[in-house]
């Protein structure tokens, strides 16, 4: 079987998820055969050289035809989806050829960007990446009829490559750390109100990933006198080294973030480092509160939930047992690949169709934007007037330069004056 992904490149979550799926299939033997298709030219080189080594095929910014044919060939094509303008400007570039295709969405939809019910409903499959996906209303309603149609597959690359957690002592003061994007689209906003609020005295928080936050974070923390309590790490390719060193996972998201799995979440548990998580949909589906890990719902909570765990250090033990043996178990990749070869499977007993995506996301790039805006498309009005700024800031996603933001479509799309006007108004508002 000849599967084709379409992406829009092999970064984070999607390169391990994607190096993963080839690595498994190779290890099974199991008839599979995988080429990726990036729309974009890959930032790290990491996960080519990896699908490659496996026997996987990486097409790096393919033309239309080579694209097309590659269409033809495949038995199913399966498209990563989270609403990048690159993979929307070939999802609407006209009718595309005959296919099968499942669509694999990396994005929640509870927040922009949304999923339009009607890409659900025009596909062979669509698979989210977390059951909080059903928590979007317009898809809720959807649910009873879909059936077989939509259904959940985590996206977990897997955690077999990871060692079997450290030994920690008990003795030294609790290590807490947090791996993953500093943007605050991602990362809580008001993180330093949860550092702000923890009395132990020797409490520090490090903050592994791209310091893009960096300088912002330190000044604020030096303005309130907590800045021996913050240490921005910067990014790190040794993701083992550095949970080895943590007892505690501090994965502390903005409530309104736009992941699924949380593959970094997901290392760290099977690292046996202790998840404390914000009641975010998502995470409420990865951890379980008093089991694998501690839900909390603000920062007087986190501060109790630091302390206690500073102070039961059996707790601790337990928690992070059962955190690495849960993880290990449940988010194996060979999970991953059983639920997506079973609506393989599916598929292929279906007939290729073409597809045509302008009528749900419409003809221009800065409607393709528009259409997964949900309660937040009121920012981006159509007409010539100034968008309405009266309901506040909005979600940090669209202050974003990348993460399908209007400026990434903007600057994808230089000559669409809607998003040049968007991006020019979101910015001075």
């Amino acid at each position: 079987m000849r599967v084709l992904h379409v992406t829009a490149h092999l970064g984070g979550g999607i390169g391990k998820v994607l190096s993963g799926l080839v690595a498994e299939s190779a290890r099974r033997r199991d008839g599979v055969h995988r080429v990726i298709a990036c729309l974009d030219v890959p930032e790290k080189q990491t996960f080519v050289d990896r699908i490659q080594s496996w026997g996987g095929e990486v097409l790096v910014t393919p033309s239309s035809d080579r694209l097309a044919e590659e269409i033809k060939r495949a038995d199913i094509v399966q498209l990563e989806w989270w609403h990048h303008p690159v993979v929307a400007g070939w999802l609407c570039s006209g009718v595309l050829p005959l296919m099968r295709l499942l669509v694999w969405c990396h994005v929640s939809g509870l927040h922009p960007p949304v999923i339009p019910p009607q890409f659900v409903l025009s596909v062979h499959r669509f698979l989210f990446t977390s059951p909080c996906s059903w928590e979007y209303p317009a898809l809720a309603v959807l649910r009873p009829g879909i059936k077989e149609q939509a259904a959940v597959v985590f996206s977990s690359g897997g955690v077999e490559d990871l060692p079997s957690p450290p030994s920690r002592s008990c003795e030294q003061p609790l290590r807490a750390g947090y791996l993953g994007s500093l943007n605050f689209s991602k990362l809580h906003p008001r993180i330093l109100d949860f550092v702000q609020a923890v009395r132990l005295p020797h409490f520090r928080l490090a903050l592994v990933g791209d310091p893009v936050t960096g300088e912002q974070l330190m000044a604020e923390a030096a303005r309130r006198g907590i800045q021996d309590r913050i240490d921005v790490v910067g990014y790190r390719e040794d993701v083992s080294a550095e949970l080895a060193g943590f007892d505690v996972f501090a994965y502390l998201l903005n409530p309104c973030h736009y992941g699924t799995t949380e593959n970094a979440l997901l290392e760290a548990m099977a690292m046996g480092v202790v998840p404390i998580v914000l009641k975010n949909p998502a995470e409420r589906y990865l951890v379980s509160h008093g089991e694998t890990g501690v839900i909390v719902g603000d920062p007087v909570e986190f501060a109790d939930a630091v302390e206690w765990l500073a102070t039961h250090s059996s707790e601790r033990a337990r928690l992070s047992a059962n955190a690495s043996r849960v993880t290990r178990e449940r988010f194996a990749v060979s999970h991953t690949t059983d639920g997506l070869h079973h609506h393989y499977r599916a598929v292929l007993a279906e007939a290729k169709r073409a597809f045509d995506f302008r009528p749900i996301f419409g003809e221009e790039p800065a409607d393709w934007f528009r259409s997964c805006q949900g309660d937040e498309s009121w920012r981006f009005p159509s007409s010539d007037g100034l968008p309405q700024t009266s309901a506040g800031r909005g979600p940090d996603v669209l202050y974003e330069r990348t993460k399908s933001s209007v400026f990434h479509y903007h600057t994808v799309y230089r000559a669409d004056a809607r998003l040049a006007r968007w991006a020019q108004q979101l910015e001075a508002a």
